[in-house]
């Protein structure tokens, strides 16, 4: 699988398509992403926003906390995380079955319930099932939004407007840590958490509005045999003379398709397929075990173990969104000049570099306030490799490789490997970290090193490429 020409390649069968979209079609385009990618805003947001609220949550009930303890902080992070994966899972089915644009109004319903319902939630146990819900909408969204925009781009643009998602992501992580370092200090401890989580309502409210007025995916039109809406669709998003041709390769990509029965797990039975979901399982999972998500979920927890104060620590973390928006905008530029696999395994390096100078930190340093800092640098250069080159080319690899018939199915299982690996990172790490301390990123970097010979034989290139000549090439390597 490893294909290391990242040079634009023509799509099979000879039909030449109009990559570069005039300035007026990019733009409708950026609307239309901008206003998708409120589901990755969301996913941020929901995600990150647990890593402030976790210690004012921990206050006893009479200080309008919830009591929770390292092992049921490590259950209510990791409750969002267990939804995320079967909405993941489930999630790229009934896109497949619906439609994208449709799956994603739906969830942004169940973004606004899953945030109202935590933001009121009585106990621990009405909050787990809030989460619970709320990871199904993030989980969902996960799948179903890098898709979306991937079937709208042409190929020349894909990597920038799939990757707006990364960005929106972190951008939704930033609006987190930045709202509750305010609101922590504006408000006090009582109840503060609640503030804090009610405030992820408003991007859902935005998000459902904004889908009501964006076009179908042309791609998931011409799946379901809609192929004039197809077309028109695709008229509104591509110059007139890329039309054409681009409508004729997705025609008879869905034609050759109309044979074969409904995605399903039967058709992991043929080796190339099964070859390119076992590849996209271990790409999301790896992407997970990397450890990122101790990072941008407990940073506040991490940074008070090195002894900083509770609002030095939210403060403090602040900068971790701020560095992980600027990487993935630094991302988005390098992927219009460098391939996809050269970026991924220099991210991976440089994770695996960063992970081990948390853990001197750790291990060897006594506590001082340069210690905190030290951590707090290791953990943006951590976060400067991993947004700027894993995140930003692991979904956008996601998006890309899958053939349409199978799209939301494959996405779905691959990103159920994501959440479920982030649920076992998740829920481990607080009682891991008080177990054992620094030692615990140790660990993280000896994953990142078998990770990285991984990668160096199995991550494939796809720069460059149309998805169906993606899909053809696949089709052709497993038949050679």
């Amino acid at each position: 699988m490893d294909v290391r020409d990242d040079t634009p390649q023509a799509p099979a069968h000879g039909t030449a398509v109009t990559d570069h979209a005039s300035p007026e079609v990019y733009r409708r385009l950026r609307v239309i992403t901008v206003i998708a990618t409120f589901g990755g805003l969301l996913f941020g947001y929901d995600t990150g926003v647990i890593s402030g609220a976790l210690p004012f949550m921990a206050l006893s009930a009479e200080r309008g906390g919830l009591g929770l303890t390292p092992l049921t902080e490590g259950i209510v992070a990791s409750s969002l995380v267990a939804g995320a994966a079967f909405g993941a899972l489930y999630g790229g089915r009934l896109s497949d079955r619906y439609g994208r644009k449709r799956a994603i109004l739906g969830l942004a319903v169940l973004f606004f319930i899953g945030a109202l319902g935590t933001a009121l939630a009585p106990d621990l146990v009405v909050m787990v099932l809030f989460r619970v819900l709320l990871g199904l909408a993030v989980g969902g969204a996960s799948a179903t939004v890098p898709v979306f925009i991937a079937e709208l781009a042409p190929a020349a643009h894909r990597g920038r407007l799939v990757t707006q998602n990364e960005l929106m992501i972190v951008t939704g992580q930033l609006l987190a840590y930045t709202s509750n370092a305010v609101i922590a200090k504006t408000m006090g401890e009582g109840g503060v958490w609640r503030w804090m989580l009610a405030l992820a309502t408003i991007p859902a409210v935005l998000l459902w509005i904004g889908m009501l007025f964006v076009p179908e995916s042309p791609r998931w039109l011409a799946s379901r045999g809609r192929f004039d809406d197809a077309a028109r669709t695709l008229g509104l998003i591509r110059d007139p003379e890329a039309v054409e041709p681009e409508f004729a390769e997705i025609k008879r990509r869905v034609m050759a398709d109309a044979e074969e029965p409904r995605a399903s797990w039967g058709d992991l039975r043929t080796p190339w397929v099964r070859r390119l979901v076992v590849f996209g399982f271990a790409l999301a999972t790896l992407t997970q075990l990397t450890g990122v998500n101790s990072i941008m979920y407990f940073a506040p927890t991490i940074l008070l173990d090195t002894g900083l104060g509770t609002q030095a620590a939210l403060t403090a973390t602040i900068a971790n969104g701020v560095v992980a928006v600027l990487a993935v905008s630094t991302g988005m530029w390098l992927l219009g000049r460098y391939g996809r696999r050269p970026m991924l395994l220099t991210g991976q390096i440089g994770v695996t570099a960063s992970l081990v100078l948390i853990a001197f930190c750790f291990l060897v340093l006594p506590e001082s306030a340069a210690r905190s800092y030290l951590v707090l640098a290791s953990m943006l250069t951590f976060l400067l490799f991993m947004q700027g080159c894993v995140a930003t080319v692991f979904w956008l690899m996601l998006s890309e490789i899958f053939p349409l018939r199978l799209r939301g199915f494959a996405m779905g299982m691959a990103v159920f490997g994501t959440w479920t690996a982030n649920f076992v990172v998740t829920l481990a790490f607080p009682p891991l970290i008080a177990a054992v301390g620094g030692a615990t990123f140790l660990l993280f970097a000896a994953v990142n090193t078998a990770t990285i010979f991984y990668y160096l034989r199995t991550v494939p290139e796809t720069r460059g490429r149309s998805m169906e000549a993606i899909e053809a090439h696949f089709r052709g390597r497993s038949a050679a």
